[in-house]
């Protein structure tokens, strides 16, 4: 069996299979519960939440892609010979160094390490606004599940970011394989670690008390607006070829929301916080507009590093 099969058929146990049977799982589980086993009360819908969310996932969301652009383009601006242009959607650059494959890497470098600094705020951030609490997990949630898919694409195919980085530095077959494999293994961990965070952010422990309520509330501050979310994504990232545009936000919001949402009937331990209020939605959309503008007026013609 080549490299290249293995890989495959470990994502799609891990993208498809995995969630598949963890949510059936939890389905099979609340079918056997007892119906006095337990409280089975829920936080009450709010739609300001909801959409505070969407709009907070759309902002961390293409902050991190700026991130992974600007640290594309910064150590090749800084390697000679090098001339690069950064652009909303990409980047590009002219004249030739061999460094310039190993720093297609960095980018998915960068955001991952800002994925974990955002996820280690956030465990640490009990005292913080409603608000600013879902703007870490979102950072943290874009760092990671934008960085991790690069590491299984850049295994088998070459011509991609990671895999020119790869590439460069000599890695042969079973280590590459070895890392996608990795990485691939990391996404439903981290998973855990991110929805026990998401689910401190519930303000009464009653309300997560139960399978149902935990759901609910994942369903409400998660996974619809990570849903709702994409087509704002989009606007970011037009024009270029639609599989581009699509195929990123899509994947980055299925591979992470599938494994919380699908493990929302098992107990992390959380830890709810003070139930803070949510506080006004006008600066996150004051945000994603302003971003929106920088990308399309400024990114988009790009900025030569040179």
């Amino acid at each position: 069996m080549t490299s290249g099969n293995i890989i495959g058929i470990a994502a799609a146990l891990v993208l498809v299979a995995g969630p598949l049977l963890l949510g059936l799982a939890g389905l099979l589980q609340a079918r056997r519960a007892s119906p006095g086993a337990g409280p089975d009360l829920a936080a009450p819908w709010s739609w300001k939440l909801t959409i505070m969310s969407a709009l907070l996932y759309a902002l961390a969301f293409n902050l991190t892609f700026f991130v992974q652009e600007l640290f594309l383009v910064l150590p090749k601006a800084l390697t000679s010979g090098l001339r690069p242009t950064l652009f909303h959607n990409d980047h590009k650059w002219e004249g030739v160094n061999l460094l310039a494959s190993l720093f297609q890497g960095t980018g998915a470098l960068a955001i991952f390490l800002t994925g974990v600094v955002c996820a280690l705020l956030l465990r640490r951030g009990q005292g913080r606004s409603t608000a600013i609490r879902l703007f870490l997990f979102w950072m943290a949630y874009s760092g990671l599940f934008m960085a991790l898919p690069q590491v299984v694409i850049g295994a088998v195919s070459p011509q991609s970011d990671v895999g020119m980085a790869m590439a460069y530095l000599e890695l042969g077959a079973t280590t590459k394989t070895a890392a996608a494999l990795v990485a691939l293994a990391a996404i439903p961990l981290i998973s855990v670690r991110l929805r026990g965070l998401l689910l401190d952010l519930a303000g009464d422990m009653d309300h997560i008390a139960s399978a149902k309520g935990r759901r609910l509330f994942l369903f409400k501050i998660a996974t619809l607006p990570s849903l709702l979310a994409i087509p704002l994504i989009i606007l970011f990232r037009i024009p270029r070829e639609w599989i581009e545009v699509l195929m990123v936000p899509v994947v980055v919001t299925v591979i992470g929301v599938a494994w919380i949402q699908a493990g929302a009937w098992r107990i992390n331990g959380s830890r709810p916080g003070d139930g803070s209020a949510v506080g006004s939605i006008a600066w996150p959309l004051g945000a994603v507009l302003f971003l929106l503008l920088i990308f399309q007026l400024l990114l988009r013609p790009g900025i030569r590093f040179y």
